[in-house]
């Protein structure tokens, strides 16, 4: 599909070319900056709950990681959902154990509202894309809260009505592991034998019951005859939370051309994952490639200190850290992922899903929330309209949250 805007990707050499003076280049960086405040900002999935139970404070700015909020404000970010992931090793427990999969989602939300309630002036927990507008007019974030991984609802209907209740609005069918009703993509394109492929009968009144509770099916993680199956039973527009394009990437957590089209034609919305790995094809053999220099100092870390001890991952990520910065994609590479998703369907079914918190490497030029006015800026110099940016860094999201969730 032709992409509907006219403005014109060489307008900025042609610019350089003639001699910008510094008034206008100043003007110019106004320019896209008033334009990222205008629109609506929304970020689709991020980790960082996993943080905060750890006792990260979420209204202090940090160093490490990727999400706190003085970077929400700094990002101009209006609407973002944090995900609420339990362990899936946890799937057996009862909801009531202190270890289960429902109980630390309930958890995750709680500490969540402990923020909110701290920073009332910031943000505030939304169950709506209604309620999201008007908390965006206020002046404050809307966190809205996702579940990651169908685990979560421990094969209870009762259980997936209680997290809706509590404030969920979106589920991810599957995480990397399949559930006992869905098969996720990392088994289905593992080359294992499968006790069954796709949604079980159970999976289905899954997805039935989530449509009449007004909760967002997401189809990320999840495996292609899942996909399928959730395209065929679901009655609403489905999300992607944080996939992107196998077109460019091809990794089985990324979504082929039939199933982005599949996504558009039922009103949903495709979100971009920010992880290097899922952008660029060559970054994980460009990224062994640096862990193999590197082997015998790694061996020797991991006999001192043990492959799960904080001193390890600290000590090596300060000797990796120089050499796979050198190999991180340029961002171009994240705007290519949107860029093709609006030449196959258009701009209103794509946007940004980042996984902050959740990922380990991102694109250059994206070191953490602050820093996604840069896409803003990126996608002017790709010759989009400001209305279709203004899509795709949260409109389309937004559009969708209202649909389904009201």
């Amino acid at each position: 599909m032709r992409r509907a805007n006219t403005l014109m990707p060489a307008a900025g050499l042609v610019a350089l070319l003639l001699g910008l003076s510094g008034w206008q280049l100043r003007r110019g960086e106004e320019d896209w900056r008033r334009l990222h405040e205008r629109c609506v900002v929304a970020d689709g999935h991020n980790d960082v709950l996993l943080r905060v139970l750890q006792g990260y404070d979420l209204t202090l700015r940090h160093k490490e990681g990727h999400i706190d909020l003085p970077r929400l404000r700094e990002g101009g970010m209006d609407l973002v959902f944090f995900a609420c992931f339990p362990s899936p090793q946890y799937v057996s427990r009862g909801p009531d154990d202190p270890d289960s999969c429902a109980y630390v989602v309930r958890r995750m939300m709680e500490a969540l509202r402990k923020v909110a309630k701290r920073v009332p002036d910031q943000l505030a927990v939304v169950t709506s894309g209604s309620e999201a507008e008007e908390v965006i007019r206020s002046g404050r974030i809307a966190a809205a809260i996702g579940v990651e991984g169908g685990h979560a609802i421990q094969n209870s209907l009762d259980t997936l009505e209680a997290l809706y209740r509590l404030g969920a609005r979106y589920l991810t069918l599957t995480w990397v592991t399949s559930t006992d009703w869905a098969t996720s993509s990392s088994d289905e394109s593992s080359g294992k034998a499968l006790r069954f492929r796709g949604l079980t009968e159970f999976g289905k009144a899954v997805v039935r019951r989530m449509n009449e509770l007004g909760m967002l099916v997401d189809v990320s993680h999840v495996g292609e005859r899942t996909f399928w199956d959730v395209m065929e039973v679901s009655s609403a527009p489905v999300i992607a939370s944080h996939s992107s394009v196998y077109a460019l990437c091809p990794v089985d957590r990324n979504l082929k051309d039939e199933q982005i089209r599949a996504i558009a034609e039922r009103g949903g919305v495709v979100l971009i994952n920010f992880y290097a790995g899922y952008l660029d094809s060559l970054y994980d053999r460009r990224r062994q490639g640096v862990l193999g220099q590197h082997r015998a100092e790694l061996d020797s870390l991991r006999q001192h200190y043990g492959t799960d001890s904080p001193r390890f991952r600290a000590l090596a990520g300060e000797l990796l850290r120089p050499e796979l910065e050198k190999i991180r994609p340029p961002l171009e590479v994240l705007i290519d992922h949107i860029d093709y998703v609006v030449r196959l369907v258009g701009p209103d079914y794509v946007g940004l899903g980042s996984d902050f918190d959740g990922i380990s490497v991102t694109p250059q030029g994206i070191d953490d929330a602050g820093d996604v006015p840069a896409i803003t800026r990126a996608l002017l110099r790709r010759g989009y309209s400001e209305e279709n940016i203004c899509k795709i860094l949260g409109g389309n999201l937004l559009r969708v949250f209202r649909r389904v969730c009201g």
